[in-house]
């Protein structure tokens, strides 16, 4: 009950808060800049459109993500409404899945307005996206969403205000997006030959981009760019259990975060 009015409180503050419209405009501009790239080449599959359009995806939606859900928490330091909200029956766990599951859906409320609005451009011009592109670059937005909104919920519990949770948020999308491949190739040339594969493994599981990328150019398709040290990963998601293993590992990153996200809360 708690959780559903938390969310429910959340999705009104959420489309009263201003950032949210802005990174609204940003993100339907961003999508528009997206339709301009896919006309300029047939994109069926995987391919070298497709893998720039994913990559520009991976830029923008963790940071998006990140500063928005994580500013929300702090806000609720700041402007003293957890103080308030604490002196009810409510548990951290009601609060903090009931403020996920809120930014979660104006989040995605946020990438469909986007999507939708290149289509409308592309029907009017004579360039849309097939609706299975659109489909496909919605779900794969939505993934990475709902992966790193837990990251924000344990960034907006750890930080005391919304500095603190700028420079964690901006620090930790350098780490995984930006700095992620020259830190692996760096620590791995530290570590015995046939420790590579398995910790590459590893570390792809403890990295949401990089795992929601392989798994979606594997099912365009586009396994073998990732070569033999990843053939484990592109084996399963051709697999016919492949989504019900990807939908899995997801909810265990998703529930290992918002649980950390709890005690920390609880600690502070």
């Amino acid at each position: 009950m708690h959780i559903n009015l938390i969310a429910k409180r959340e999705v009104k503050v959420g489309f009263r808060n201003p950032w949210s419209y802005s990174f609204m405009a940003l993100f339907s501009l961003f999508s528009l800049g997206l339709l301009i790239i896919q006309s300029q080449s047939y994109m069926k599959g995987y391919t070298y459109t497709t893998g720039t359009m994913l990559n520009l995806i991976l830029y923008l939606l963790p940071l998006m993500t990140m500063l928005l859900s994580s500013f929300s928490l702090t806000a609720e330091k700041e402007e003293g409404s957890w103080q308030l909200l604490s002196t009810y029956s409510m548990t951290t766990f009601s609060f903090l899945v009931g403020k996920y599951l809120g930014q979660a859906l104006v989040l995605v409320a946020i990438v469909s307005f986007g999507y939708g609005l290149s289509g409308v451009a592309g029907m009017l011009l004579g360039k849309s996206f097939a609706f299975s592109t659109l489909l496909f670059l919605l779900a794969f937005s939505i993934c990475l969403i709902l992966l790193f909104l837990g990251i924000a919920m344990l960034i907006g519990a750890i930080s005391k205000n919304r500095w603190q949770a700028l420079t964690m948020g901006v620090s930790i999308w350098f780490f995984y997006i930006l700095a992620w491949p020259t830190l692996l190739i760096s620590v791995l040339s530290f570590v015995p030959y046939t420790w590579i594969k398995p910790l590459l493994q590893l570390a792809t599981f403890l990295n949401p981009a990089e795992f929601v990328r392989i798994f979606s150019v594997a099912r365009l398709g586009g396994g073998s760019i990732f070569g033999p040290e990843y053939y484990k990963w592109v084996y399963w998601a051709d697999s016919p259990l492949g989504d019900l293993i990807f939908v899995a590992l997801s909810l265990v990153w998703i529930s290992a975060t918002l649980f950390i996200a709890i005690r920390v809360w609880e600690r502070r």
